[in-house]
């Protein structure tokens, strides 16, 4: 991966930095559930030592310096401790998944320490049905969803059966820590090198005058819809109040083949299903609340990624957020789905993500303290209720030292005034929801989930695709049999 000692944060991690607060935690991550009992702590250690090069982030800290001058640098942490990463645990009997749920709120409530590597691995012994967890844990500023997945194919295998011969860990000499007054020479020369080049894209504009013209003008009219998007806050619902530290976590285990199965009859995108599904739920959970839908058309934050071909397996964000709609106020399930394939349609035929891209870039050039503000208007969070975001994950088995990974739980984060962000992800034929809540607002997080299968089923029915329950347990019945292994329940 292309990550170097001294390399500084990009305008939008450093953004993650800046949105960080008491109640607000920015880190993301995961509940992997695997197969059979967990590796020995020395096995695990060795396993994730000899694949450490491959991300060489995970051995890096932050150092900002000082008198603001530029944003912070990713530096080699001379004191990293692999044991201080890998933390073990266990439940105590029987070891529910109600009980990792709790164990993972209580993880997810904590703030990264800044002073070390951005990330923490949780392996959670003593759960029931022959499975272990490991909960992950990585600060946004480090890594966005679509390079997470590429990190977890480097960090598991393809093949139950592990190498024979697997290449010993390599010897790893960390850079010198540079002191305050290198960070600071960095710092002017960045300032230097800022002038330098707006005269290279002055001199191009003068050479290239109607290329640039035309590059100007889709800049300006992008951030113009950024701007326009801005006028229209997002509706004031329960959902949007102040929050704690504190964090409830729930699961909803689906399969993939039901959202095709959707599309494909009623029309849109995998995606398009998914914003429906989850519509659904939250105009289920809102009249459950007493609140009144009529009329009532909420907003989601869709993160999308922006990052090229070139750019899988590097760490660090590339990604431009849009504003989808979620259509409450419908009650029929198939004008919700027509109403959210026509209107992600037209933000991704917008210039949408093409305003927070040049967004992005002109905070580059911004000390951390405009950057910090900057920061905050691009992602207010009076323009949005909830963040939505859809992750693609491997369709293939992946395995850890022979364990077969069963099911990969993602977990966003909560902005300030957001009592609850939902995240989905496939894998290996299966989507999970992972829903994130403050632990006080969101006392009925689990019952959201019910509202969630609730939604999909009767999208199902509606496009004729929902099994009879008969058939339904015919066919996990059949899975099992195929696997070798009982399934697990469709919610977890």
């Amino acid at each position: 991966m292309a990550t170097e000692h001294k390399d500084r944060l990009t305008a939008i991690d450093a953004s993650f930095l800046a949105q960080e607060h008491q109640a607000s935690h920015m880190h993301v991550g995961a509940v992997i559930l695997l197969e059979g009992p967990p590796p020995a702590h020395e096995d695990f250690l060795e396993g994730l030592e000899s694949r450490l090069h491959l991300i060489p982030r995970y051995r890096q800290k932050l150092k900002s310096p000082r008198f603001e001058m530029g944003r912070p640098f990713w530096i080699d942490d001379p004191r990293f401790n692999l044991d201080y990463h890998v933390r073990q645990t266990a439940l105590p009997a029987p070891g529910t998944d109600q009980q990792l749920r709790q164990l993972a709120g209580r993880i997810f409530s904590q703030r990264l320490d800044r002073s070390k590597p951005l990330w923490e691995l949780w392996v959670v012994h003593g759960l029931t049905k022959n499975r272990f967890a490991v909960i992950s844990k990585t600060h946004h500023a480090m890594v966005d969803g679509v390079s997470g997945v590429d990190i977890a194919t480097v960090l598991f295998d393809l093949s139950p059966i592990p190498p024979e011969n697997p290449p010993p860990a390599r010897g790893w000499t960390p850079n010198p820590e540079p002191s305050q007054a290198e960070l600071v020479a960095e710092g002017v020369k960045g300032l230097v090198r800022t002038p330098l080049e707006l005269a290279g894209r002055a001199a191009h504009a003068v050479q290239h005058p109607r290329s640039s013209v035309n590059e100007i003008r889709e800049a300006a009219e992008a951030v113009g819809e950024i701007a326009w998007a801005g006028l229209n806050p997002a509706p004031d619902i329960p959902l949007n109040q102040p929050i704690g530290p504190h964090r409830r976590l729930f699961w909803v285990r689906s399969r993939l083949e039901d959202f095709k199965a959707v599309k494909d009859e009623l029309g849109g995108t995998v995606n398009d299903v998914v914003l429906t599904v989850v519509s659904g739920a939250l105009r289920r959970w809102l009249r459950a609340r007493g609140v009144r839908t009529e009329g009532l058309e909420m907003r989601a934050l869709v993160p999308v990624s922006i990052r090229g071909e070139d750019q899988h397996g590097q760490l660090g964000n590339r990604i431009a957020a849009m504003r989808g709609p979620l259509p409450v106020y419908v009650d029929s399930p198939v004008e919700r789905l027509r109403i959210v394939s026509e209107a992600m349609k037209g933000l991704k035929e917008s210039k949408q993500a093409l305003g927070a891209e040049v967004l992005a870039g002109l905070q580059g050039f911004a000390p951390p303290t405009i950057l910090a503000q900057a920061s905050r208007l691009n992602f207010s969070t009076r323009l949005f209720n909830m963040i939505v975001t859809n992750v693609p994950g491997p369709q293939f088995p992946l395995y850890m030292q022979g364990r077969e990974l069963l099911e990969i739980v993602p977990v966003a984060f909560l902005p300030d005034n957001h009592a609850m962000a939902i995240a989905i992800m496939s894998y290996n034929g299966n989507v999970d929801f992972g829903l994130l809540g403050d632990f006080d607002a969101m006392p009925d997080l689990e019952h959201f989930g019910g509202m969630l299968e609730e939604s999909l089923a009767e999208l199902l029915d509606v496009a004729g695709k929902r099994k009879p329950p008969a058939k339904r347990a015919a066919a996990k019945r059949r899975g099992s049999a195929k696997n070798g292994r009982p399934r697990t329940a469709s919610r977890s």
